[in-house]
Parts: C-alpha cells; structure tokens; sequence
C-alpha cells in the first residue's frame, strides 16, 4: 500500500461473554426526506473514504415537522445489512422489515405517504444504540403490506425499507425532534420540555 493510500484497516475484537442481544426495540422513528434540511455526516479521511460507521451532527427538519413513530412487534421486526455491487464501487444494502399489529385505518393510511416516497428509517436495536436507514445520497424504497390474519394468525402491516448505504446502517448519537420532545439518542432519554 503506498504511503498516499492510508490503511484503514483495524482489529475488530470480542470479549468472550460479551452478551450481544438480537434485534429492535418497540419503537421505529421515520420521516420523508422532503422534510430533512440537514442530515448527519460519516467522517472521512483525505480520500474520501468513510472511516468510522458513527454518524456525526443531527438531522434537522423543516419548520414545525417532526419524527413520527411506529410501534412494532420485536419478535417479527429486524434489520438486516448485505453487500452489493463490484469493487470499487461495492456498497451495503441495509433492509429494514417492521411489522406493526393491526390493519386499521392508520396502519392502512400509512401506505398512500410510505409508498412512492424517499423516506429515513431511525431503530434502536437491543444494546440501545440507534442506528439510521436511508441518507440523502442514495433513495430508499418503502412498501408496505397488509395481511388480515387467519385462525391464530393476527392481523399486521409489515412496512419494509431498503436503502444503499455505505456502511451497514449507520449509528446515531445526534438528536430526534419528536411528537413527545427531543430524544438524545445517545442517551435513549426524552426531553419532554419543547414538546407542544
């Protein structure tokens, strides 16, 4: 490797024990891309090259929009990254399937703005760190489905998102200005004083 071309290249260690709890949380945060004004950013080195999966700053919105959420079913949900494309040009594919528990006029409703439209995805997985699917270089694509249940089968709308990616779903630390106030998502806490 020459010396104008820096390795990025680190150990990626695990303590034995560790525990590593699988999938998401309760909550999923979601918001079209029209309304985001400002978006976080991975840092970079002198190439251009991502160097860490963390991204850096908040998302901000447009005047008086806010993240909205959708409670789902943990034991049906999960995200999921995968590689795509050749080198040099390989990027991950970052698939985000949530099942929420109904099919009433909301969850139906939820297909007319969620289909055909460039949307980000916000989770927090089970450790209670954040992570994003969907950024402003690359459009995500949303389809939502309906299944009225059968038997003991329950009714649910199954909302699945897949967005290109440079790194596998990005972490999260910035801030989300939500319906119930600003959720620090480095801390997984609320701020419930500027909500209206």
């Amino acid at each position: 490797m020459s010396a104008s071309c820096p390795n990025l290249q680190k150990s990626i260690g695990w303590c034995q024990g560790a525990p590593e709890y699988p999938g998401i949380r309760s909550r999923v945060y979601y918001q079209s891309k029209g309304n985001i004004v400002k978006y976080p950013t991975l840092q970079r080195d002198s190439l251009k090259r991502a160097t860490t999966a963390t991204l850096t700053g908040s998302f901000e919105l447009a005047a008086d929009e806010v993240w909205h959420y959708i409670d789902i079913n943990v034991e049906k949900s999960k995200l999921t990254s995968e590689a795509q494309g050749e080198a040099p040009s390989q990027t991950q594919l970052n698939k985000l399937e949530i099942v929420h528990n109904g099919v009433g006029d909301d969850a139906s409703a939820a297909a007319a703005y969620l289909n055909n439209n460039d949307n980000v995805f916000v989770v927090q997985d089970m450790a209670g760190r954040f992570r994003v699917v969907g950024n402003e270089r690359w459009q995500s694509k949303t389809t939502v489905g309906q299944d009225s249940g059968q038997g003991t089968s329950p009714a649910s709308t199954t909302i699945n998102v897949e967005a290109t990616d440079e790194v596998a779903a990005p972490f999260y630390t910035g801030t989300l200005e939500t319906e119930d106030g600003t959720l620090d998502c480095s801390t997984g806490e609320i701020d419930d004083d500027d909500a209206g």
